[in-house]
């Protein structure tokens, strides 16, 4: 990508108390280069900016140029904030795969919904997937000379033919080949398949498994861990695909699948090494495994373990409860109906509490066509439809997960206050279990 592509990075905030904020920093500053060098993104920034000595090129509001020498200590942060982790572009990516959920919504909704990010930097900063398909021999260059362990990479399948298939892309095929590349250099990726009923199950999942097994060695294992999803799929998606969405059936197959792998796993290497999701547990309705088999929750990202560590974490965070709330209190709980069961203990504990009455509201998503629905995946139009009409006490509860990171936007462009709005009634956006304990203690 060439040095002309990269735009000055864009300061969204500036921390209290910082370096920055005593420098006097403001909100639209732009810093245009470090050290002498422009950072293509927050990983430039975060390695320009950690040595004692800084010297940065700033555009203010007013779009005056300075020069600004900073002396620090070694690895202090600035305190800035941008409005992008990327400064010059996101890299898109150039697969087809046919339970991509970005090509399973409908049009006309928010640009950024409709973003195919194949981006390592966002892996590495935060967790998300890529394939490495589309990497250029810089970017591999890059990866191994800052270190940039470990990714989240999308595997499906480790047979060529299989994963050409899965990603429609000649270059998909290449997977083993670039395991070992990680392996070589004692650099890590996180793995992800996503099951496709007829496509990569039963003895490709099996030989996927243990290709990926393999490669989790030594003290640094290049694979560090696995994660099997159900592929999810939306009554928008393409109507000429070849997927078929998860039985119980299916479910119950794959579960029995994984879990006599995980178990030989044990027994050889001491760590399970590979997990299912939740919604396998929850599409069999079947019980979750206990707590004590997640290890250190390595995929929780991908729903792994999500459901018990929110209750491990409830149950500590429980005994802040107050025993009584006044005035009297009486709120609507949304949630996915997959977790109705799971969490069926948590409403018991929270009635316990005098005065205060929570009704679950366990929602399946008419906007997706999907029966069985994670609480992440509810829009607006599905709890609007859900409640419009019913008597809502004091107001609603609100995971944040339903919503855009940092807005108060639904999947489906709806915004809470419009929500609010037709409900009429007050929503709380709550996020985790520290979030609904403070409602209560407010």
């Amino acid at each position: 990508m060439s040095e002309i592509s990269i735009r000055p990075a864009l300061v969204t905030s500036v921390q209290s108390g910082s370096i920055a904020e005593e420098i006097g920093f403001e909100a639209g500053d732009r810093v245009v280069s470090i050290n002498g060098e422009k950072p293509r993104d927050l990983i430039d920034y975060q390695f320009l900016c950690a040595d004692e000595v800084v010297e940065l090129e700033v555009i203010d509001t007013k779009g005056k140029t300075h020069h600004i020498e900073i002396e620090k200590d070694y690895d202090e942060d600035l305190g800035l904030e941008f409005d992008s982790a990327l400064f010059d572009g996101l890299m898109q990516c150039s697969n087809r795969c046919p339970f991509c959920f970005i090509d399973q919504q409908p049009p006309g909704k928010r640009d950024s919904l409709y973003f195919k990010d194949d981006d390592y930097r966002l892996s590495f900063l935060y967790g998300s997937y890529l394939t490495l398909t589309n990497l250029t021999q810089r970017e591999w260059n890059r990866i191994e000379q800052m270190r940039l362990s470990p990714l989240y990479v999308s595997v499906h399948a480790t047979e060529a033919d299989v994963r050409s298939r899965l990603l429609k892309n000649p270059r998909a095929g290449q997977i083993l080949d670039q395991l070992q590349w990680f392996q070589e250099r004692q650099l890590q990726i996180h793995a992800q398949v996503v099951l496709c009923p007829g496509i990569n199950d039963g003895e490709h999942l099996t030989r996927t498994i243990e290709d990926l097994a393999q490669f989790h060695k030594e003290d640094t294992p290049a694979v560090a861990s696995i994660a099997v999803v159900p592929v999810g799929l939306t009554r928008f998606r393409p109507t000429e695909d070849e997927l078929i969405p998860v039985s119980p059936e299916k479910a119950r197959e794959v579960i029995a699948q994984v879990q006599a792998l995980q178990a030989r796993f044990r027994q050889e290497r001491g760590t399970t090494i590979v997990w299912l999701a939740d919604e396998w547990f929850l599409i069999a309705g079947a019980d979750l495994p206990p707590e004590s088999e997640y290890e250190d929750y390595p995929q929780i990202g991908n729903g792994v373990g999500s459901i018990q560590l929110f209750l491990k974490e409830f149950d500590t965070a429980a005994k802040r409860l107050p025993k009584q709330v006044t005035p009297k209190r009486d709120y609507v709980w949304i949630l996915g109906n997959a977790v109705e069961k799971a969490f069926a203990p948590l409403l018991d504990r929270f009635n316990q509490v005098e005065g205060l009455t929570i009704r679950m509201a366990a929602l399946n998503s008419d906007y997706w066509g999907q029966s069985i629905t994670v609480t992440g995946l509810l829009t607006g139009q599905d709890i609007l439809n859900a409640l419009q009409g019913q008597d809502l006490g004091d107001g609603i509860l609100l995971p944040s997960v339903m919503l855009k990171q940092g807005e108060t936007v639904f999947l489906d462009d709806m915004r809470v206050e419009e929500l609010e709005q037709r409900l009429n009634t007050k929503i709380s956006i709550v996020e985790g279990v520290e979030g609904l304990i403070r409602k209560f203690n407010d």
